[in-house]
């Protein structure tokens, strides 16, 4: 039973495969790759201002640190200046304090300028690539149509393609059945010449008639016949052609 199913499995995998081969466009495959590159170049391009945006800011709060350790070095001299030791000391503390978060901050911002240069030559390379996969796709589109026209022409020319495949069969059937229509018809000419059926079309009794006619021809031929030996033995005159028998019933009646 399992090696069964595996074999429908299989059976079935090749058969989706050789669907969605035929069903499957190369170009709409390309344009759909382009479409997926260009998507991820402008998820690099995204990453690279999220970074910038992000060093920005870190930027932004040097700069606000750096003018805090500006003041308090002022409030150190001025409290130092004023006998205030304390406050001074005080003042100086954060200033330290604020030294350190500008330490960390630069770091944090070297990082990110680091990622950000990164980021820029993954962007170069990939929209580079990009573009020689625009190029290279729009000239596989170009081969690809040129060679489906070649084969549909040559498939149309030799009649290899379905289309034209199922035209000759057509073709091919109806020669069949007139060749098929043609011999029937022919045997039946021979079988009606020979008598081996009765035509059906001629007239009802039309051998018949045909026969006694020429019956009866031929009797009214042999009574010519006899009527003429009896004249010419007689020695009677025969009747010149276009007179009929009235000349001589006269001839008769005078005597």
């Amino acid at each position: 039973m399992a090696g069964l199913m595996s074999r429908f499995t299989t059976l079935f995998k090749v058969r989706a495969n050789t669907m969605l081969d035929k069903a499957e466009d190369p170009g709409e495959t390309l344009d759909y790759s382009y479409q997926q590159q260009l998507e991820m170049l402008q998820k690099v391009k995204r990453g690279v201002a999220d970074v910038v945006t992000a060093k920005k800011r870190l930027q932004l709060q040097t700069a606000k640190l750096e003018e805090s350790i500006v003041k308090l070095d002022g409030q150190a001299r001025q409290a130092m200046a004023g006998n205030r030791e304390d406050l001074a000391r005080t003042a100086l503390e954060r200033k330290a304090l604020i030294q350190g978060q500008l330490q960390g901050l630069d770091t944090q911002i070297a990082q990110l300028e680091q990622q950000q240069q990164n980021l820029v030559d993954q962007e170069r390379r990939l929209s580079a690539k990009v573009e020689s996969f625009r190029t290279q796709k729009e000239v596989v589109k170009a081969q690809y149509s040129a060679a489906e026209a070649q084969v549909r022409i040559g498939e149309a020319t030799t009649g290899l393609g379905e289309e034209m495949s199922d035209v000759g069969l057509a073709l091919q059937r109806a020669q069949d059945k007139t060749d098929q229509m043609q011999a029937r018809a022919a045997a039946v000419n021979e079988l009606v010449e020979t008598g081996a059926i009765d035509d059906l079309t001629a007239p009802a009794g039309s051998d018949l008639d045909a026969q006694i006619a020429a019956l009866t021809a031929g009797n009214q031929v042999d009574a010519e016949m006899a009527k003429l030996k009896a004249e010419v033995g007689s020695g009677t005159p025969a009747p010149e052609l276009g007179q009929g028998a009235e000349p001589a019933k006269s001839q008769e009646e005078s005597a």
